[in-house]
C-alpha cells in the first residue's frame, strides 16, 4: 500500500477490520476459548419493550482501555440508552456448539435485518466453519448479571422441551405448547416473522371484528383472505407481535426521523406458524436489535486502538484516536474537524520553526516554498499512504444493510490479511473510494489528537513517525547586531506597549523594517513575519480549542478564521498606532496607510473579525503584528507563552462562540441550500483603470435571478460585499 514520491494517488483504498474480531477455524482443534463480556444496556425511558443485557464472546481479551471506552450513550427514539462493557470470564466451545450458536444468531439478526425466509434458509444451509479468516464473535442472552460462573442456557433450549406433550400443531408438525410461547416464528402464508408472546382465549371459531362493525370467524377470514382452510380450528390462537429492525442509533441526526414500531400484534393459528427459534423473549429480540451499532462502535474503537499501537502512542486515549480518524460523513456525534484544525496549525508552526532555525540565511520566499513541500495536502497524503493510514480512516456511517452477521456468506466478503506495519496485522474488507484530501486531513487530525492529550513532545514524535523530521533543538546562529537600535525605533515605547523587554533590540528593528527601506544593511521583517504568522495561528487556535472544548462541527475552524486573518491584525496595528513605527521609504505605502487610517476612524469600533469589513487594509499593517510576535519568540528563546502574553492584549477581544459572525459567503450558501436556490459565484475580473477587483454573485430563485456586482481592492472583500447585497435582496423578497 505504500507509495513512492512519483506515484499518483489511487483513490481505491482498503477498509480495515481489526484482528480482534477475526478468527480462522481449524477442524483439528476441539475447542475454541472465547473471552466473554457482559454488554449492559441501561435505558432511561419506559416502553412496551425493555432491554436486557447481552453476552459477547470473542477470541481475545480486550484491552481495559477499550472496555472503558465502550461506555457511551445511544439516542433511541424514546430516550437514551447507556452501554457499558464488563469482563465476565472465558468459555470453551466446541465446533458444533459454535455452529449451533451461529445458526441462532443468524436467525435473529437475519430477521432483524429484514431478510426473507428464502435468503435466511440459503444462508443457514451454507453455514460452516472454514480455515479462512472471517468475522467471528458470538452473542448470547444474559441469564444473570452477577452469576459466577456464568451460564448459557440458550444452547440446551434449542433441543426443545422434553418434559411436556406435543399438543400443539404447527406448520412443521406437533410441538409442546411451551415451545411456541416466547418463540420467533415465520408465517409462510404472509411471509412475515412474528414473536409469539401469549396464548389467547380465542380459537378458529371465535369472531374477528373489523371496522364498521362487521364480524366473521377467524376460520372464515383465513379462507377468504388467504384461501387457507384451518385444519385445527379448535386450537387456541397465539398473539404474534411485530419484530424490530436494526437501525443506526449512532447517527447524531436521527432524532425524530423514525419511530419504533408500536406494540402491534396479530392473532395467529399455530398451524400457520413455523418456529424459527425458541425460546426468545420480546426483551431479548429488542436488545439484539440494538447490538449491531454497538458492535460497529467496538469495531471502530479496535481499529483506532491498533492504529495507536502502530504509531507508538500508547498513552493517547483511544477515543481521541477514533475521533481523529472519523470523517463527518460517518454522522457520529464526533468527527475529526476540530482536531484537524488544531493539528494543521501545530504542524505548520512546527515546520516553520524548524525551517527558520535550520536555514538562518534563507529568505522568506524560499522558506515558504520548503514549507509547502513539507505540509501540502499532496505531501501529507503521500506520507499517510506510506504509513498505511488510509485503511484506518472511517468515512461511512453505520449501515444496517451492510453490517456483517458472523457466519453470513451471502455478501461474498473475503477478508484478506495485510500488514499495516511490521507489528500490526489488520484485515481488509474490500476497497472504497477515499480522496487524498481526507488522508491529509487525518494526518493533521492525528497530530491534533496527540498534541491535545500528550503534549508537544508526543506530537513531534508522531510527526517523526509519519515522516516529517522536525528539530527544535538547533543551536541558533549568532545574529548581526544593529548598532544603536534605539535611534531607529522607539524601543522603550514599543516595549511598554508589548509589555516585553528585549534582550536584543535589533530584533525589534528587524520586525518593523519594510522591504522599501533604503538602509540595506538592516534585515527586513519577512523572515520574522513568516515565523510569527504560523506561531500566532497556532497559539490562537490552541487557545480556542482549550477554552471551548468539544465545539460543534466546524465551529473551531470558523473561530480560527475569524481570529487569524490580515484584517484583524491590521485593525489592531492601527488601533495601537504601530504604523507610526514602521521603517519604510515608500510614498505609495505612506498614502495607503493614511487612507486606511482615515477609513478606520470613520468606521465602527466594534470588532469585525475580518468578515464584515469592506475596507482594504494594507498587508504591511498585519505583517508587523506577525513579525513582532516572531521577534519576541526568538528573543525569548522560543517561549510561546511569553509571545501570547505580549501579543494577546493587542488582539482583544478574541472571538467567542457568541460573538462569532456568520461569513457572508457561507450565510448565502446555506440560505440557498435551505430554499433550493442556485448560487453562482462569478469569477473576479480586474478593472484596468483603477486596479480594483469586481465580483458578480447570482442567485436563481424560483425562476427569477437576483444578482449584484461589487467592486473592492481585492477579491475577498468584493465577494463579501456582493453576497451581503444579494442576501439583503433575497430576504426582502421573501418578507414581502
Amino acid at each position: 500500500m505504500s507509495q513512492s514520491v512519483n506515484e499518483s494517488y489511487n483513490e481505491e483504498q482498503p477498509r480495515y477490520i481489526p484482528p480482534e474480531l477475526v478468527n480462522r477455524f481449524s477442524q483439528i482443534d476441539g475447542n475454541t476459548v472465547y473471552h466473554c463480556y457482559l454488554i449492559e444496556l441501561k435505558q432511561d425511558f419506559t416502553g412496551d419493550a425493555s432491554t436486557s443485557d447481552v453476552i459477547l464472546a470473542i477470541k481475545c481479551e480486550l484491552d481495559p482501555e477499550v472496555m472503558e471506552s465502550m461506555k457511551f450513550e445511544m439516542r433511541i427514539d424514546r430516550g437514551n440508552l447507556t452501554v457499558r462493557f464488563q469482563y465476565i470470564g472465558t468459555k470453551n466451545l466446541g465446533l458444533n456448539e459454535v455452529l449451533l450458536w451461529r445458526k441462532s444468531q443468524i436467525k435473529v439478526f437475519g430477521v432483524l435485518s429484514g431478510y426473507d425466509m428464502a435468503k435466511l434458509t440459503d444462508i443457514l444451509n451454507k453455514l460452516c466453519l472454514e480455515d479462512n479468516p472471517e468475522v467471528d464473535y458470538l452473542l448470547f442472552p444474559s441469564t444473570s448479571t452477577h452469576q459466577r460462573p456464568f451460564s448459557i442456557d440458550w444452547l440446551s433450549s434449542q433441543e426443545g422441551c422434553k418434559k411436556h406433550v406435543a399438543n400443539v400443531f404447527t406448520s412443521d408438525g406437533p410441538v409442546c405448547s411451551c415451545e411456541l410461547e416466547n418463540s420467533l416464528v415465520h408465517t409462510p402464508h404472509s411471509g412475515r416473522f412474528y414473536i409469539i408472546t401469549d396464548r389467547m382465549k380465542l380459537d378458529g371459531n371465535s369472531r374477528l371484528r373489523f371496522r364498521k362493525g362487521k364480524a366473521r370467524t377467524y376460520k372464515k377470514y383465513f379462507k377468504e383472505k388467504h384461501e387457507i382452510n384451518l385444519r385445527y380450528e379448535n386450537q387456541q390462537l397465539y398473539k404474534g407481535r411485530d419484530t424490530f429492525q436494526v437501525k443506526n442509533y449512532l447517527d447524531k441526526n436521527r432524532q425524530g426521523k423514525e419511530k419504533e414500531p408500536g406494540n402491534a400484534s396479530v392473532e395467529l393459528p399455530p398451524e400457520l406458524c413455523s418456529i424459527l427459534l425458541s425460546p426468545i423473549s420480546v426483551s431479548t429480540l429488542y436488545s439484539f436489535s440494538l447490538i449491531p451499532p454497538i458492535m460497529h462502535r467496538l469495531e471502530s474503537l479496535l481499529v483506532a486502538f491498533n492504529l495507536k499501537k502502530m504509531c507508538m502512542q500508547n498513552h493517547i486515549p483511544t477515543n481521541k484516536i477514533l475521533e481523529a480518524i472519523t470523517a463527518n460523513e460517518c454522522q457520529e456525534s464526533f468527527n475529526y474537524k476540530s482536531l484537524e484544525t488544531l493539528g494543521d496549525s501545530f504542524l505548520k508552526y512546527a515546520v516553520v520553526r524548524h525551517l527558520y532555525q535550520t536555514y538562518p540565511f534563507d529568505p522568506e520566499g524560499l522558506l515558504s516554498k520548503k514549507k509547502d513541500e513539507m505540509v501540502s495536502n499532496v505531501a501529507l497524503c503521500r506520507l499517510g499512504c506510506n504509513s498505511n493510514l488510509p485503511g484506518f480512516i472511517r468515512t461511512s456511517p453505520f449501515d444496517p444493510k451492510k453490517w456483517i452477521i458472523p457466519g453470513d456468506r451471502s455478501r461474498n466478503v473475503t477478508l484478506k490479511e495485510e500488514l499495516a506495519s511490521d507489528m500490526t496485522k489488520m484485515y481488509v474488507d474490500g476497497n472504497r473510494k477515499l480522496d487524498n484530501e481526507k488522508v491529509a486531513d487525518v494526518v493533521e487530525a492525528l497530530t491534533g489528537a496527540i498534541l491535545s492529550t500528550g503534549g508537544e513532545k508526543a506530537a513531534l514524535k508522531f510527526l517523526d513517525w509519519i515522516g516529517i523530521k522536525v528539530d527544535f533543538d538547533i543551536t541558533p546562529n549568532k545574529r548581526l547586531l544593529i548598532a544603536h537600535p534605539q535611534t531607529l525605533v522607539n524601543v522603550k515605547s514599543l516595549e511598554s506597549l508589548l509589555n516585553y523587554s528585549f534582550n536584543d533590540s535589533s530584533l525589534l528593528v528587524e520586525a518593523l523594517t519594510h522591504g522599501s527601506y533604503t538602509r540595506l544593511e538592516i534585515p527586513r521583517y519577512q523572515r520574522l513575519e513568516f515565523l510569527g504568522d504560523s506561531l500566532l495561528d497556532f497559539l490562537i487556535t490552541e487557545h480556542l480549542y482549550n477554552k471551548y472544548p468539544g465545539p460543534s462541527q466546524g465551529l473551531l475552524t470558523d473561530m480560527r478564521s475569524a481570529s487569524v486573518n490580515n484584517d484583524c491584525y491590521a485593525r489592531s496595528a492601527i488601533k495601537f498606532e504601530l504604523h507610526k513605527h514602521i521603517l519604510h521609504s515608500s510614498q505609495e505605502l505612506e498614502k495607503n496607510i493614511a487612507q486606511a487610517i482615515n477609513k478606520f476612524k470613520g468606521s465602527s469600533t466594534e470588532p469585525t473579525f475580518g468578515w464584515d469589513t469592506e475596507t482594504f487594509l494594507p498587508k504591511v499593517l498585519a505583517d508587523i503584528i506577525e513579525s513582532l510576535a516572531g521577534a519576541i519568540f526568538v528573543d525569548s528563546g522560543f517561549n510561546k507563552e511569553v509571545v501570547f502574553k505580549s501579543i494577546r492584549p493587542l488582539l482583544e477581544p478574541l472571538v467567542t462562540p457568541e460573538t462569532l459572525p456568520i461569513h457572508p459567503v457561507r450565510e448565502l450558501r446555506e440560505f440557498c441550500q435551505k430554499l433550493n436556490y442556485k448560487l453562482v459565484l462569478g469569477e473576479p475580473f480586474v478593472d484596468r483603470n483603477d486596479g480594483s477587483t469586481c465580483v458578480t454573485v447570482r442567485v436563481l430563485a424560483n425562476g427569477k435571478t437576483c444578482k449584484h456586482t461589487s467592486r473592492a481592492a481585492n477579491r475577498d472583500i468584493a465577494e463579501k460585499k456582493a453576497c451581503k447585497k444579494v442576501l439583503i435582496s433575497l430576504k426582502k423578497s421573501i418578507s414581502v
